[in-house]
């Protein structure tokens, strides 16, 4: 019964799609055009939405984000912008499940109308989706950090500086992953200055200002020599703080070439806070550069 369930509303879609393009042609006929040519483009809207509803239950998501497409640029001649930024979202959400690369294309028209709009706030929301399709579907980590960086931008531009700060955070950690340890280096330094006066976040400010000094760390010893030095200054809690303790034994480890006291210092650490995934990539980018190491934290 399920089964005959699903492609029986197929079928209806089919048919009500191809109604809405019948109306839709009738639409732009002269004669049509004179006898309520907008109400058919309405009427039309309205049929391939419920068809892009009904592909959706019957889980054919590239027939149900044309159709919602279809909806969009109809919206669009009919002078409805909001409405058709909203089927262009819906057909982007749809595209999602078989199409990545549709449904960027489908929430970039979307971030178009909500930018002419002045609605950027909204746009930033939509740039955070298309850089985790980036992300998790297509894995183009360069093109998600461009998405962030521009959802980070219209987050400052509205001043909803805790959300630019997240999308910030996003872009410093595949920096520094890419390699790109300046720009890593920028963020984590200005998210922990805008973060350490915030009763509320000054907790995390500690975390961003070691994963600076680790990024300094990768490209020169001295630098983060230098960094620790600074950040204690601009922020006496990071002193006393684990991670600065840690930064300062491994900093003297490597000045020493010494490989065991280094990998000792990370191991008692993440015995009481467990490294993630990052930190402990670049703790091994920074092992490898003491001479003679083995590539592990073991």
């Amino acid at each position: 019964m399920k089964i005959m369930d699903s492609t029986g509303k197929e079928k209806e879609a089919i048919q009500l799609m191809a109604e809405a393009d019948k109306k839709v042609r009738s639409s732009g006929s002269f004669l049509g055009g004179m006898f309520g040519g907008n109400q058919k483009v309405e009427e039309a809207c309205e049929m391939y939405a419920r068809a892009a509803n009904m592909f959706k239950m019957a889980k054919n998501w590239s027939a149900a984000g044309n159709a919602f497409c279809q909806a969009a640029r109809l919206h669009m001649q009919l002078q409805n912008k909001h409405d058709s930024a909203t089927s262009f979202i819906d057909a982007g959400n749809a595209f999602k499940k078989a199409d990545p690369q549709e449904a960027i294309k489908c929430l970039n028209a979307a971030i178009d109308i909500y930018t002419d709009m002045g609605r950027f706030t909204i746009a930033a929301k939509h740039h955070i989706t298309i850089a985790e399709v980036y992300e998790s579907e297509l894995v183009d980590i360069e093109k998600a950090i461009a998405h962030y960086e521009q959802a980070a931008d219209y987050y400052k531009g509205e001043e909803s500086n805790s959300s630019a700060n997240k999308c910030l955070l996003k872009v410093a950690s595949y920096s520094a992953q890419l390699e790109q340890y300046p720009k890593a280096i920028e963020i984590y330094e200005q998210v922990g200055t805008n973060t350490m006066d915030n009763p509320l976040l000054k907790y995390s400010a500690k975390e961003y200002f070691f994963k600076a000094s680790l990024c300094h760390f990768i490209v020169d010893e001295l630098n983060a020599k230098l960094a620790v030095g600074k950040y204690e200054e601009m922020f006496p809690a990071f002193s006393d703080s684990r991670e600065c303790k840690l930064l300062k034994k491994l900093l003297e480890a490597h000045e020493e070439q010494n490989a065991e006291a280094f990998t000792e210092a990370v191991k008692e650490f993440d015995s009481i806070s467990r490294l993630d995934q990052w930190l402990t990539t670049m703790l091994l980018r920074i092992k490898k550069t003491i001479q003679g190491d083995e590539d592990d934290l073991k």
